[in-house]
């Protein structure tokens, strides 16, 4: 496991107390008891932290000045600010009243800088649509491709999309587990409880009355999910709702999916409008047959968005999507043929950053 944090200290209690936090964040720590054991290691781990009965050694030791220094105190200590400029700590942090942060810096230490994922909402123009089979598809498709992939049910009266993988059975969290969730949320835990088929991950909704959810807790989710995947695959309903919107605002591209009917494209109209409002780049698909000649030119014209492509109905799809047996459904046909476009369309890189052994 790779190094995320150094404790340079020689107080017993306060190594403790840190290597405690760092468990808690599930970040590997180990102490340096001297300046002279913290040199070989000084330049490697993305947090050093520095106990105050050390932060005149450090500072008279001639090491080099680097980012992620913090001055750490076990309580009032009136010369702290002095010593951690002396010392090149950037941050001075006190126990107990600073335990959250420094969670929450242990979390930040084991990830890398970069390697944002990309978001792509998916919303259907009616009920019925099929934007949670698209979505469904596009993880599927994203994961196929070697891409660690997370599918977000945003729907919490959708019945879950998980049932859409046969993933219901699986253990793992769900948004009920992270609805009051507070502070910054580490990706490597993330994707180690989500439910998940190889690298496709899964955020759903427990079975019952859905949950409310908070703004602290959706915000902690899609920033863990920016550091954690390269692809966030969102199915958000035609009524967004706070994660919803979320979503929308951290999107890239919104697919807006409109079967090729005429009350389907008039609903579409109206719904584009509210999208606008929280997605920078709404693109329109269509899915036919058209039951009437509706054709994919005539509804882009009509709507005025810009076309991500179109592909007709797949007869399979429903059995699949009752026997939660999407994935192997959607290895080939047009929907397989429409994701593999859209993801080229993205062209979307592995993220470098995986977990040491």
């Amino acid at each position: 496991m790779n190094l995320a944090a150094l404790i340079v200290t020689g107080d017993p209690a306060l190594a403790d107390d840190l290597l405690r936090l760092a468990a808690a964040a599930d970040a590997h720590a180990e102490v340096a008891y001297s300046t002279d054991e913290a040199r070989p290691a000084w330049t490697w781990p993305a947090l050093i932290l520095v106990g105050a009965d050390l932060a005149e050694d450090l500072a008279s030791a001639g090491l080099q000045r680097r980012p992620g220094v913090v001055l750490v105190t076990g309580g009032a200590a009136p010369d702290a600010y002095r010593m951690a400029v002396e010392a090149g700590a950037q941050d001075v942090v006190a126990l107990p009243e600073h335990e959250n942060w420094l969670i929450d810096a242990f979390a930040a230490a084991c990830e890398p800088e970069g390697g944002w994922a990309t978001t792509l909402c998916v919303v259907g123009a009616r009920g019925g649509a099929g934007a949670s089979v698209l979505a469904t598809a596009l993880g599927l498709s994203s994961a196929a491709q070697g891409l660690r992939t997370l599918l977000v049910d945003a729907d919490p009266f959708g019945g879950g999309i998980d049932l859409v993988l046969g993933l219901e059975s699986h253990e793992g969290v769900r948004w009920h587990d992270l609805a009051e969730r507070r502070g910054r949320l580490s990706a490597a835990t993330l994707r180690e409880t989500l439910p998940s088929s190889g690298d496709l991950s899964v955020l759903s909704w427990r079975r019952g009355e859905p949950v409310p959810v908070s703004e602290e807790a959706v915000r902690s989710l899609f920033d863990a999910a920016a550091r954690g995947f390269d692809l966030v695959v969102v199915d958000v309903p035609r009524h967004p709702g706070d994660i919803g919107r979320a979503a929308l605002r951290a999107a890239a591209v919104t697919l807006l999916l409109v079967p090729a009917e005429v009350r389907a494209t008039v609903a579409a109209d109206g719904l584009a409008a509210a999208l606008r409002r929280d997605t920078p780049d709404l693109r329109l698909v269509i899915q036919g047959p058209a039951p009437g000649g509706l054709t994919p030119d005539a509804i882009a014209s009509v709507l005025g968005i810009p076309s991500a492509g179109s592909f007709d109905r797949d007869r399979r799809l429903p059995a699949a999507v009752d026997g939660g047996d999407l994935e192997r459904a959607c290895r080939r046909g047009p929907l397989a043929d429409f994701c593999a476009t859209v993801l080229a369309d993205l062209a979307l890189q592995p993220y470098a950053y995986r977990e040491a052994a």
